[in-house]
């Protein structure tokens, strides 16, 4: 590690379990009405995908293409692992022998994971039997994304990061699982659909591969260690995924209970490859300096972006009222047992947490540095501005102005490059999958 890396991954160790404090600390979601929810949960796994669009131009200028597919590679390992644990067990699909998974588990946990998110990311899944399985993309965003850009970051994309980071995922379930391609781009012809096709086998002969060294760091993050409320399931809808795997997740069949934890979870998971970012770029540079001014090019790109989505789906209105609104509900402040928090008179008030003791996103906001929150008042309106003061004992408060109109920071022009800045949801038929 250098020395940059080391004092970053010591300052935001977990030492002991964190609980949340429900009376003190109920999620923020939770009073959002069940149809909103099915519709915030899709936002909210896009906006996760959309961050490696607002880091990573960042770091190809930093450290050249090469460097930036490694940090990708690591980030993603790092974290996938952790956050689709997490998602099985809130929701009931675990496998009953731990690491003993099957391929309907894999799938159920790519449709919950920020790397893929629903239609943007559209996999399409055959299960064969509980061992064997395959998937395609008919559209994939990102490779979208990546295309113009020329056959180079396709391949690196495609071949350098997937081989890895689809395994990494995988193995969250069994560890003898195995994704390799049937065919994947550059695509020739031009225009071949699907976009790629995957297998995937799980098979007591594959070797286990050998995690990043950075997956044991962020195991013991608080992010990772975080309990939520568990689901009620008395409430009215599911309470789980258990059963068949679906075509497509019907988000409005699941309780609001179901849906709040689900909302939740999605933020962490954005939390743990934040981090798991974090701790690759602190590899590669030579100062703690260097290190923020990254994370916060990266966290200013998606605070705007991801606001500008939120806001949209969810119909909240261009005024300061509407600002305040979507910075509560906004990644950046989520969930509540992990970022504490306080509405009042017009303003939020953010009070130290297991975020900062993480370095979190949170950590890097403040009166020192306010342009995170600032992204996030003007991609509701360009009139509005955030202020932000400190807090009296601790801790700080935003407030929400308005004012001149104001330019769209670079950083969210940058993250505006994906397609996923105006990719617009649609309906879709659930449908259970079968073997064949």
């Amino acid at each position: 590690m250098s020395d940059a890396s080391d004092e970053w991954a010591a300052s935001s160790a977990a030492t002991e379990p964190v609980r949340q404090i429900r009376d003190e600390n109920p999620s923020r979601y939770a009073d959002l009405t069940r149809d909103q929810l099915a519709t915030l949960v899709p936002e909210l796994l896009l906006i996760g995908q959309l961050i490696d669009r607002s880091g990573m131009a960042w770091c190809i200028a930093a450290f050249g293409r090469e460097e930036m597919l490694q940090i990708a590679i690591e980030e993603w390992a790092a974290a996938s692992p952790i956050y689709t644990r997490r998602m099985q067990r809130a929701l009931g699909y675990a496998p009953d022998v731990p690491g003993q998974g099957d391929v309907v588990t894999v799938f159920k946990g790519l449709q919950l994971d920020i790397g893929a998110p629903p239609q943007f990311m559209d996999f399409r899944y055959t299960v064969h039997d509980p061992w064997h399985g395959e998937f395609r993309l008919d559209h994939c965003g990102a490779l979208m994304d990546v295309e113009p850009m020329g056959e180079d970051y396709v391949r690196g994309m495609c071949h350098d990061i997937e081989d890895p980071t689809f395994d990494a995922t995988a193995i969250a379930t069994n560890p003898h699982a195995q994704v390799r391609p049937i065919h994947r781009p550059p695509r020739t012809p031009a225009d071949r659909h699907p976009h790629c096709a995957w297998t995937v086998t799980i098979d007591p002969a594959h070797p286990e591969p050998e995690p990043v060294p950075a997956l044991a760091v962020n195991e013991l993050s608080r992010a990772a260690r975080l309990e939520l409320a568990p689901i009620d399931p008395a409430d009215e809808g599911l309470a789980d995924y258990r059963g068949p795997l679906l075509s497509d997740v019907d988000f409005g069949a699941f309780s609001h209970s179901a849906l709040v934890r689900i909302a939740d979870e999605v933020c962490l998971q954005m939390h743990l490859l934040d981090r798991a970012f974090a701790l690759a770029v602190a590899e590669r540079v030579e100062t703690g300096d260097e290190l923020v001014r990254l994370r916060r090019k990266q966290l200013v790109g998606i605070a705007g972006l991801g606001a500008e989505r939120l806001a949209r789906a969810l119909d909240l209105p261009h005024d300061t009222a509407g600002a305040l609104r979507t910075l509560w509900l906004h990644p950046l402040l989520n969930p509540a047992a992990y970022v504490p928090a306080s509405g009042g008179a017009g303003s939020i008030t953010v009070a130290p947490g297991p975020a900062d003791e993480d370095g979190a996103w949170i950590s890097l906001c403040g009166p020192h540095w306010p342009d995170a929150l600032r992204a996030i008042a003007g991609a509701v309106s360009p009139h509005l501005d955030a202020r932000v003061t400190e807090a009296p004992g601790a801790g700080w408060r935003v407030e929400v102005v308005a004012g001149e109109v104001r330019p769209e920071a670079e950083e969210v022009a940058v993250t505006r490059f994906s397609t996923g800045a105006s990719f617009a949801f649609e309906p879709r038929r659930s449908i259970p999958i079968t073997p064949v």
